[in-house]
This record gives structure tokens, C-alpha cells and sequence, in this order.
């Protein structure tokens, strides 16, 4: 498994300033993004943040890593527990259309076993 997601991203460069922009007001999206790693595990994510500054490969490429809290929440157990975790994303910046494509990385997902 691994996810994609694209987000409109209106600057012309990923600069510090338009990365603090972008965690800041794409926050949800990105928790809603992040939690499709955690639902088997029955965690969604919330307080997304910029761990360390992105890395460029390229003017238009690199890697970023975000910090974030899961959340582990059922009423009927009377759980509630949150832990921190950090992820490793690559992006791709298309600065004509003002997109900028994040990839997460890639888990394994075991298959049914065979009777």
C-alpha cells in the first residue's frame, strides 16, 4: 500500500515560509491522508506539524517529514490514547499548475491466508 495525495499549492517555489503556510491551512487533509496508514490499526491522525525542513532533490522534488499524534479512540472499551510518530513523504512540486503531489511511503499488506 501507498497512498498519494495532491494538493493545490499556490506558490511558485516550496519555500519555509510557503511550507509553514501549507501544514497550517491543509492540516485536515493532511491528518485524513496520514490516517489511511493507521485504520487497520484503528488510529486516525491529528496535530500535523513540519518535523525537520524538506530536503530538495530538485527544484521541484524532495522529501519532507512530518510529525503528527495518533489518536486511538473507542467509547465501548473506553480507550483514548494518543502517541507520537513521524512519517518520511516525498514530494513533487508542479509549479505550472501549482499542485504539489505528496507520496507516503510504501507498506507491505498482508493478503488473505489460504485455506
Amino acid at each position: 500500500m501507498q497512498e498519494s495525495w495532491t494538493f493545490d499549492y499556490p506558490f511558485d517555489t516550496p519555500s519555509s515560509e510557503a511550507w509553514s503556510w501549507f501544514i497550517q491551512t491543509q492540516q485536515r487533509d493532511l491528518g485524513i491522508f496520514l490516517s489511511y496508514y493507521y485504520k487497520r490499526q484503528g488510529a486516525v491522525v491529528e496535530k500535523v506539524q513540519l518535523k525537520t525542513s524538506p530536503q530538495l532533490d530538485s527544484q521541484s522534488s524532495g522529501t519532507l517529514c512530518l510529525g503528527f499524534e495518533l489518536v486511538y479512540f473507542n467509547a465501548c472499551q473506553d480507550l483514548h490514547e494518543t502517541q507520537s510518530d513521524e512519517m518520511k513523504l516525498n514530494f513533487q512540486f508542479d509549479a505550472d499548475k501549482k499542485i504539489l503531489n505528496l507520496d507516503g511511503p510504501y507498506w507491505t499488506v498482508r493478503e488473505m491466508d489460504e485455506i
